[in-house]
């Protein structure tokens, strides 16, 4: 799979019709991956996809799956996600046993291994083995639920990580999550974020296309003056 350039826009279909997911699908076709959260009422306190769910989201799905595991004992349940084809596959830092292990088992199935903190997490307990992820997520809400409110106090901890990466000649994704709009996505790409997660923002517009073409936007021009 060739993977699409900075910056990249995932709207996450939790913000879709899922009576109408197929045709909620079809409406992103010129996004880079669509997010798929995966929750599991414990982990977090609210449940959505299990794999049945998720792989026949893959098989209709136009672009790529970036699946997002909310999930205790990530070690069982994630590498079924990466060899149901999931283009990449993102656990919580906080819920796994060993995540280096788990990241490199991912990638061993052929899947971008992903790694997710919480807003609370620090990052600098992932500085020395960045080469080990292709991707980390910074959550800037809590997870567990959407529509939330972004949380600009997480975003030193992302230029931080930002710089830290560029220290070390790191090509890991740097992703954030929650409460990405029009109003916020400036803010996350000037911090060294280049993919980008959006939900009510691309689901709720009245032109989803336009929607992710004007945040796509927002973003470049975001990162090229920071």
């Amino acid at each position: 799979m060739e993977l699409p350039s900075a910056p990249r826009i995932n709207p996450s279909i939790l913000a879709a019709d899922f009576v109408n997911m197929q045709r909620d699908l079809a409406k992103i076709a010129t996004a880079d991956f669509a997010h798929v959260d995966v929750m599991d009422n414990h982990f977090v306190p609210n449940l959505t996809f299990g794999p049945q769910m998720v792989e026949r989201i893959q098989a209709t799905s136009p672009i790529p799956l970036d699946v997002h595991l909310m999930i205790t004992d990530p070690e069982r349940w994630a590498p079924a996600y990466a060899e149901l084809g999931a283009a990449s596959v993102t656990f919580h830092l906080e819920a796994a046993a060993d995540p280096i292990s788990l990241a490199r088992t991912l990638r061993s199935i052929g899947a971008r291994a992903g790694v997710a903190i919480k807003p609370d997490t620090p990052a600098d307990g992932l500085y020395s083995v960045l080469e080990e992820f292709d991707q980390i997520l910074v959550m800037t809400v809590e997870p567990g639920f959407g529509g939330q409110g972004f949380m600009p106090e997480t975003m030193p901890k992302l230029r931080a990580l930002a710089d830290e990466a560029k220290r070390r000649g790191s090509n890991v994704w740097l992703q954030v999550d929650g409460g990405i709009s029009d109003a916020t996505i400036e803010a996350a790409a000037a911090a060294g974020a280049d993919t980008f997660v959006a939900g009510s923002a691309v689901y709720g517009a009245d032109d989803v296309e336009a929607a992710v073409t004007r945040l796509r936007d927002r973003a470049r021009a975001a990162s090229l003056e920071s």
